[in-house]
């Protein structure tokens, strides 16, 4: 008993791997469609959606066999309900990654067509917080999920700047203001995208450690 339930364990673990690997790609892909106007790209993010939300369900309904079946304790239970809140989590990232699909297509039809500010900053931040924190899921490694918390404010930061000079660009041209607003829904999605990256990045702290982390960017006091 004690061998299957390892085994239904490691079965999760696996399945939130291959769902983050899945969602990962689907946040590059919509960032290459924007970048490169690509709009067969960005139809084929949204299109596929549904293969995010059935992972989801599936991941979802182990976890409740799992509790129902073996009641877990400790670090299992830890393990699980990480796991749970981490395939929620990457569900939603997978909805951002629709969201700036859906801005791609309306912006390759708008005069800011190629317009991009602070976009490949965020970007690059965004992407590399989502590597990380997958990675220390995938090793257990609170150190480098830490990492993941202390670069969060800095999406934020350009969020906010993205929005300031969009907005004075569309106060200085009305015909601007179809594109501005999807370009301001990019940056807003880019920025959720970090926040729920950092909520994933907590999880592997309070799996690894049992200390419960909240947005702390120094990361958690031992």
């Amino acid at each position: 008993m004690e061998r299957h339930f390892e085994k239904e364990l490691e079965n999760l673990k696996t399945a939130i791997i291959k769902m983050g690997s899945i969602v990962e790609e689907a946040i590059a892909l919509s960032i290459r469609s924007l970048e490169e106007k690509d709009t067969e790209l960005s139809r084929r993010v949204i299109d596929n959606d549904g293969r995010i939300n059935s992972m989801e369900i599936e991941i979802d309904n182990a976890i409740v066999d799992i509790l129902a079946l073996q009641q877990p304790v400790a670090t299992d239970l830890r393990t699980i309900l990480a796991a749970q809140i981490i395939n929620t989590d990457l569900e939603r990232i997978g909805d951002h990654a629709v969201n700036i699909a859906e801005s791609a297509l309306t912006l390759a039809s708008t005069r800011l067509e190629g317009l991009m500010l602070e976009l490949p900053e965020m970007v690059e931040i965004t992407t590399l917080m989502l590597r990380n924190a997958l990675d220390s899921f995938i090793h257990q490694d609170p150190d480098l999920a830490a990492r993941v918390l202390a670069q969060d404010d800095s999406v934020d930061d350009l969020n906010r700047q993205m929005t300031k000079e969009v907005v004075t660009l569309m106060e200085q041209d009305p015909e601007a203001i179809r594109g501005g607003l999807e370009l301001i829904r990019v940056s807003r999605n880019l920025e959720r995208v970090a926040d729920l990256t950092t909520n994933i990045a907590e999880e592997v702290i309070f799996l690894a450690r049992a200390k419960v982390v909240k947005h702390r960017a120094q990361g958690p006091s031992e």
